[in-house]
Parts: structure tokens; sequence; C-alpha cells
């Protein structure tokens, strides 16, 4: 039976960039579970999961536009010191929790400390990066 959309799945997947570097893996741990068609997973992973069988593998390619889009320099800002409680120190590379003023959260990564605070990009990490995936099917759930 090949996987559509609104099944429910378990897959094994292996992310690299640029061939060969593995980021992530679900390998050695327990796999993904999603509905497909839900938008819980990037476009390009779900097309590649449609039309696959339990047990059946296969590498897929994704460009940025199918995955976490092109990066977006108006989201590189900084963040003024004096706005941030005084035991704030975070530290380069690292990814922190930003509030807006309506109060939703997003994830910033701190890329550098300025003179008066500290350059932040709100980027997804993966943003502008096209990905490879390896996939394995392991159940569609009934």
């Amino acid at each position: 039976m090949q996987s559509k959309k609104g099944d429910k799945v378990k897959v094994h997947y292996t992310l690299k960039l640029n061939g060969d570097e593995v980021v992530e893996s679900s390998k050695g741990s327990l796999p993904l579970s999603f509905t497909i068609g839900e938008g819980q997973m990037i476009p390009g992973f779900e097309n590649g999961v449609i039309g696959m069988e339990p047990g059946e593998t296969k590498t897929i390619n994704i460009p940025c536009a199918e995955g976490y889009g092109e990066r977006d320099e108006k989201l590189v800002f900084t963040f003024d010191k004096n706005r941030a409680p005084a035991e704030f120190d975070p530290q380069i590379g690292q990814t922190i929790k930003m509030h807006r003023p309506d109060g939703k959260s997003f994830a910033v990564t701190v890329l550098e400390r300025t003179e008066n605070g500290f350059l932040m990009d709100a980027n997804h990490p993966m943003a502008g990066k096209d990905l490879t995936f390896e996939l394995e099917l392991i159940e569609i759930e009934s």
C-alpha cells in the first residue's frame, strides 16, 4: 500500500547538506511520526514520502524554496542590551527565544556581540539551503 495525503506515517530520515554532511538523523531513535498533508513537515519532505510503501527507502533533494525558504536579510537585526535583563549574556551561535510585541515567541540565533548589544538572526538555520534526505518509510498507521 502506497502512502498518500491524510495517512499517518512513521519515517526514518537522515538530513544531509552539500551531499554528504549529515546534519540530523532519526536512525538509532524513534522514527518521525506525522500525518501527510497537515503541514507538520516542510512541503518537499511531505511530497517525498507520498507514494512510498512500508520498507521502501529513497533519497530526495529539496530545493530551499520547498524547504525553509530563502534567507531574508531583513530578519537579521541588532538587539540593544539595554532592553534585556541584567543577566542576559547569550553565547555566539546560541539559539534563544524572543517575544514580539504581540507576545508571540520566535527563535533567533546570536551571530555576534556589538558595542551596544547583539546581532540576531531570526531566519531558520536551514533557510537558503538545499536539503538532501534519505528516507525510509517504516509504517503507514491505520
